[in-house]
């Protein structure tokens, strides 16, 4: 593997402060690898890079992680629960593994957006090479205009690599993707590769004319409608942690990022500073919390 340039970054929510370029190489575990509690195999280091990032580590593997890497500066970036959905079972057995009031709430807001659309949900799907052009059309409208895209650089890609892929996985019958309008109007998407029967959450937006609406929450329930039944094995919520996806899943495993650089002074700097900031970070939220101040920060971090 070849080290790419990736920024290390201040980050608070979604807005980034400052960041620190650094040339690393990539190691991500899949969530097969995550459950087994593997280490990852580490491919050498050329000489122009500074280490590694290491994704969906378990967190259990730390130890031995930072002691295989050989006097390598260990760094954590965050921790999360590496969360995924039972697709073996029924779309029903798994609604009821929710609390009453969590489906209560996925219908009435299911309702509103019907509502709103003429009384009957307005959900596309696509899986072909043909139908994956027409959905990447319409998704990428819709990613342009989601803070995914312009505050941290992560929505939909549109290069010729990803296309390439896109259509790869429409030829083998391993990707789905699916758009919810509302009132005629394209509002959110789902994009989704499977491979070896785990269906993967890569790249999901929603316009945020429709955040009223939560039309990302009403899109991904009717996505795994589909999913239940089809044969497949796991819908793996990968990197990171948040409210939709402790609803949604049904088991987790307690991951970490982590980077091991080479034991530099320049690098023992940056990760004392950015150590120092993400405590004040992480200091700042529970003072936001313990006041109740949630709603009034996420608008901040995203205006």
């Amino acid at each position: 593997m070849n080290a790419v340039p990736m920024p290390l970054r201040f980050q608070i929510g979604a807005r980034t402060l400052a960041s620190i370029q650094r040339q690393l190489v990539r190691v991500p575990l899949t969530l097969d690898e995550a459950l087994e509690g593997r280490l990852p195999v580490l491919p050498p280091l050329d000489r122009s890079a500074h280490g590694y990032q290491i994704t969906s580590l378990p967190e259990d593997r730390l130890e031995a992680m930072a002691f295989a890497a050989g006097g390598m500066i260990a760094f954590v970036r965050q921790r999360y629960t590496r969360r995924y959905t039972d697709l073996t079972t029924s779309y029903d057995a798994w609604l009821d593994t929710m609390s009453s009031n969590a489906r209560s709430s996925l219908k009435r807001k299911a309702k509103k957006v019907a509502t709103v659309s003429g009384g009957q949900l307005d959900i596309r799907r696509f899986r072909t090479p043909d139908e994956m052009t027409a959905f990447h059309d319409v998704a990428r409208r819709i990613s342009m205009r989601t803070y995914q895209e312009k505050l941290l650089g992560d929505g939909l890609p549109d290069d010729s690599a990803f296309l390439r892929s896109m259509y790869q996985l429409a030829a083998a019958d391993s990707v789905r993707g699916w758009l919810l309008y509302i009132a005629g109007e394209p509002a959110a998407y789902l994009y989704c590769p499977i491979n070896a029967g785990v269906v993967r959450y890569d790249h999901v937006g929603h316009d945020p004319a429709f955040s009223d609406l939560s039309p990302g929450g009403v899109l991904h329930l009717e996505a795994m409608r589909d999913l239940f039944g089809a044969g497949l094995s796991r819908f793996d919520f990968t990197e990171g942690d948040g409210q939709h996806k402790r609803q949604f899943s049904t088991g987790g495993v307690d991951c970490l990022d982590m980077l091991l650089l080479r034991a530099s002074l320049a690098n023992r700097l940056t990760t004392m500073a950015l150590g120092t900031f993400d405590r004040t970070a992480a200091f700042g939220k529970r003072t936001v919390e313990k006041l109740g101040l949630q709603q009034l920060a996420k608008k901040i971090r995203r205006s």
